[in-house]
């Protein structure tokens, strides 16, 4: 299922909710295997070393459900009033969804407009990720 404007809004709408007016505050929204949709964002620790991304909390809450992640898209409110940039996942929030698969779906901005998003598989926003090796058919992380 593609990243659709309801995934998005759902990010907003917990950005909005959680960081009123806050310029580059952010959160992310998930949609598991049976259509729900799971939003997080990251708590701000003293120490950086031990931050954690917007999407950590959702695919925790996916893991303890037992339901596989379909789709994940993460947001960012800019500065100057410049609306919601979706954000792709970085490689660790990466590495965290591969553990669904490489054809898990993920925004990722488009170059011109960062309000603006495509859909892209795993496998396509990685296409040398290590275990590309393993054929589909012995896929090791599912």
């Amino acid at each position: 299922m593609a990243i659709d404007r309801e995934l998005v809004d759902a990010a907003i709408e917990l950005t909005r909710r959680r960081f009123p007016g806050q310029d580059w505050a952010g959160a992310a929204a998930l949609r598991l295997d049976d259509g729900t949709v799971l939003t997080s964002t990251a708590p701000e620790p003293p120490n950086n070393a031990v931050r954690l991304c917007h999407e950590t909390g959702a695919i925790c809450e996916a893991y303890k459900l037992d339901r596989k992640v379909v789709a994940s898209v993460c947001v960012t409110a800019a500065d100057q009033g410049r609306g919601f940039w979706v954000l792709a996942p970085c490689g660790v929030c990466q590495e965290r969804l591969f553990a669904h698969g490489p054809d898990v779906e993920v925004g990722v901005p488009l170059p011109e407009d960062p309000t603006r998003w495509r859909t892209l598989r795993l496998r396509d926003v990685q296409p040398h990720w290590f275990a590309r090796v393993f054929p589909d058919d012995v896929w090791p992380y599912e």
